[in-house]
């Protein structure tokens, strides 16, 4: 079992993902470079990470990888790896692993189509994280159709991740969803996604799968919930472009 430095004695290296083509934003523009309030949401992503001052970011890019390159050229500190082809999110945190020596302690992920994230909302996932091998970010979903659930046992510890298309009617009840965002030891999380298999229907590496690995492998994971829905929703079509805007908008007027 790994042991887990804080990440404020140790390096923390962040990976921001960010190789999805988004079919469902009716355009040809990799999804992470269409604009809210003049900048592309991946930009408002890694504003975000470089509040917490991490000594590295690594860039996971894919589709039309330099349009993306080109808007993240001249960021300190940011480099990108790429994933081709595109074979799901642990594979594509994955393709970090080169670029995050094991001089760094942990790891945080983060999707770069979620603009509206706060800075205050990480630095507390990561001081929660300070006794944990995994911690995952979960909120509260008005609608969870379609976001993997958190699953619980009767005294609310952590159980698993549910894809919904795998959950069972009891269990899409249940409105705490995993936002995507995880703060992970470094050499815990390599060695999990070396041992995710591809054992589902889109033969894809599923970044969740090293729940249930590290969970066997002795572990401490759990799931730490955390920031409003609104602020953990990824964009993907052009309706919640919009409304991302609008909210954004909205926090900037008020100062908050």
């Amino acid at each position: 079992m790994t042991t887990v430095t804080n990440h404020r004695d140790g390096k923390l290296a962040v990976i921001v993902l960010a190789a999805g083509k988004g079919t469902r934003m009716n355009s040809d523009l990799p999804k992470v470079l269409h604009e809210i309030c003049g900048r592309a949401l991946v930009l408002h992503v890694l504003d975000v990470a470089r509040e917490l001052a991490p000594e590295k970011i690594v860039v996971v890019v894919g589709h039309q990888r330099e349009l993306v390159e080109e808007a993240l050229a001249g960021l300190s500190g940011v480099v990108t790896v790429v994933q081709d082809p595109p074979m799901g999110t642990g594979h594509a945190v994955l393709q970090a692993e080169p670029a995050i020596s094991s001089e760094f302690s942990e790891v945080l992920i983060l999707a770069g189509d979620v603009p509206l994230l706060r800075a205050r909302t990480l630095d507390k996932l990561l001081e929660s994280h300070m006794d944990a091998d995994l911690t995952v970010l979960s909120t509260t979903a008005p609608n969870p159709d379609g976001y993997g659930r958190i699953v619980r046992d009767g005294e609310g510890r952590f159980l698993a991740i549910v894809e919904h298309k795998d959950a069972t009617a009891e269990q899409r009840k249940v409105n705490e969803i995993n936002s995507g965002v995880y703060v992970v030891s470094r050499d815990a999380l390599f060695s999990a996604l070396h041992k995710v298999k591809p054992n589902n229907a889109k033969g894809e590496y599923y970044l969740t799968d090293i729940v249930g690995i590290l969970q066997a492998d002795g572990a401490r994971v759990q799931a730490i919930r955390g920031g409003e829905f609104d602020e953990l929703q990824g964009i993907n079509t052009p309706e919640e472009l919009a409304e991302a805007e609008a909210a954004l908008e909205a926090r900037q007027a008020s100062g908050g």
